[in-house]
């Protein structure tokens, strides 16, 4: 192979020269790219991300381990297993792969044969048939082997396979994306089921309460020493916490149904999860280099940075269809007209060519400088869309950062706001029952109770939610850096050449992989 090649290379550095001197009709002007690819580090990521505490540690790979619940680890491991939707993203994954190993073929050499076995019959008229043939029926045999190989002088076919590799890589990134978005999705629905197993127990407790309240007022009435009003007043309340109760069950309900059809399976399937038994013992902190490392860790920036490369490819290909090229063709064949069914394959009839055959664009009404143009366009699309994608990234961390601060602060100020009013409801409870206060009393500190619980448990939920979201915003514990792509490679090349480097060892051994079984 690497005799071929500094075979092929001597050869074609001079056709190259030559050929290079040759000018098109076809013009590359005004088709240039114009979108800048933004570095993490021109961005100024604010007062909330500095001031955080840091000490360069980023989340784990099973990052949802840290609430300490083992079934929401099993639940995750099964929907992996289970999900269509990260099946879909998986399915696009082997597609890319095996399109990159179709475009790598196209720049080996190609070996065809053909071979024919026809029964002919000639006609009998002379002045149509071929002479001593006409009226008989022969066989008419021929079989031939053909060589072709594109000499890719401008590298058209070395950038596609890049390009289609480069979308392979994509690919991979955009599965690990999906892959960290069910995990996230899962958590955020385990969180919310856990979230409404609080509610309904604030929601029990308030009408087990509440009947307490009601029979202490059919009591006091009995006695004497009460009114039909109080009576009246303590067993309104009754229904609307019955459906309060109803309602916290039907959003269980609901959301074992999300966590059945996350994993792929019918609603039926979470209906034998136990209660969640969420905690976050660890505190949350920031890694001390997320500018640097970011765009190696979060699986939709290095997504956006292999279609950057791809594109760039894209341009390259464009390119190239400006100048000429160099195809090599070689042919054997060997055919047979009359005698038995095999006489083509021993006897003399044998053929050859062999040469080159050089394309050379002329006149293309504007297709190329056209196609060329939708090239630069794309590249400038997937510039913008990286762009936004990190400033997205640097939002999501910040946004998260802000909320966990302020949710630190609210989970202690509503632990507060609970006891205080715990004591509250507890003194009009106690009054109440010896008489020194009315029942108005015990409604209003009931109150305040039930809506402390409830904030407690929503802000719990939401400092629990928010933790998740800061994990998946740095990435979920993947760390992809080293599938990332070069700087190098994220722009078009400056000079087209087929014997130009053509990327690092890892990809011509990814794309021999691809396409070996040929």
């Amino acid at each position: 192979m690497q005799l071929r090649y500094v075979f092929c290379r001597l050869l074609t550095i001079p056709a190259a020269a030559s050929l290079a001197a040759v000018p098109g009709c076809a013009s590359m002007q005004r088709t240039a790219q114009t979108d800048e690819i933004k570095s993490p580090s021109q961005f100024d990521l604010g007062k909330a991300i500095q001031s955080a505490k840091i000490d360069a540690r980023w989340p784990a790979t099973d990052w949802y381990s840290v609430y300490g619940d083992p079934q929401l680890n099993q639940w995750i491991e099964r929907a992996k297993a289970n999900s269509p939707s990260l099946a879909l993203v998986q399915a696009r994954l082997r597609e890319a792969r095996a399109l990159a190993g179709q475009a790598a073929s196209d720049e080996k050499p190609h070996i065809d044969g053909s071979a024919a076995v026809n029964r002919h019959n000639w006609p009998k008229n002379g002045y149509y048939g071929p002479g001593d043939l006409g009226g008989n029926t022969t066989w008419d045999n021929t079989t031939s082997v053909t060589l072709s190989y594109n000499l890719d002088l401008w590298g058209s076919e070395m950038n596609s396979s890049l390009k289609a590799l480069d979308r392979a890589h994509a690919a991979a990134a955009d599965t690990r994306a999906a892959e960290l978005d069910l995990e996230a999705n899962i958590v955020r629905v385990y969180i919310d089921l856990a979230k409404n197993y609080a509610l309904l127990d604030v929601a029990k407790q308030t009408l087990g309460q509440q009947q307490q309240i009601a029979q202490l007022a059919q009591r006091r009435l009995a006695g004497g020493i009460g009114t039909q009003l109080e009576v009246s007043q303590a067993q309104a309340p009754l229904p609307e916490a019955e459906r309060q109760k109803e309602l916290y069950q039907e959003a269980i309900d609901l959301s074992r149904d999300e966590l059945s059809a996350l994993a792929g399976q019918g609603p039926g399937a979470a209906s034998l999860l136990r209660r969640p038994a969420l905690s976050l013992a660890s505190q949350w902190t920031l890694p001390s280099v997320i500018p640097a490392e970011l765009i190696g860790r979060r699986p939709d920036v290095v997504a956006a940075r292999w279609t950057i490369a791809a594109n760039a490819r894209a341009i390259d290909v464009s390119k190239a269809q400006f100048y000429p090229n160099i195809n090599l063709l070689a042919s054997v064949s060997q055919m047979a007209a009359g005698g038995a069914i095999l006489t083509f394959l021993s006897g003399p009839d044998r053929g050859w060519n062999a040469g080159p055959a050089i394309t050379l664009p002329i006149f293309e009404g504007g297709r190329l400088r056209a196609q060329l143009g939708a090239a630069s366009a794309q590249y400038d699309e997937a510039v913008a869309h990286y762009n936004a994608t990190l400033v997205a990234a640097f939002k999501d961390i910040a946004d998260q950062v802000v909320r966990l601060r302020s949710l630190d602060s609210q989970v202690q100020t509503a632990a507060r706001s609970v006891a205080d009013a715990t004591r509250s409801y507890d003194l009009a409870q106690h009054g109440y029952q010896r008489g020194l206060t009315d029942y108005l009393n015990v409604l209003i500190a009931q109150g305040q109770l039930l809506r402390a619980l409830d904030v407690q448990a929503r802000v719990r939920s939401q400092r629990l939610a928010a933790f998740a979201s800061l994990s998946t915003a740095l990435g979920g514990g993947q760390d992809m850096a080293k599938e990332s792509p070069p700087e190098d490679r994220l722009a078009p090349s400056k000079h087209l050449s087929r014997f130009m480097t053509r990327g690092d060892g890892h990809d011509a051994a990814e794309m021999n992989t691809y396409t070996s079984s040929d």
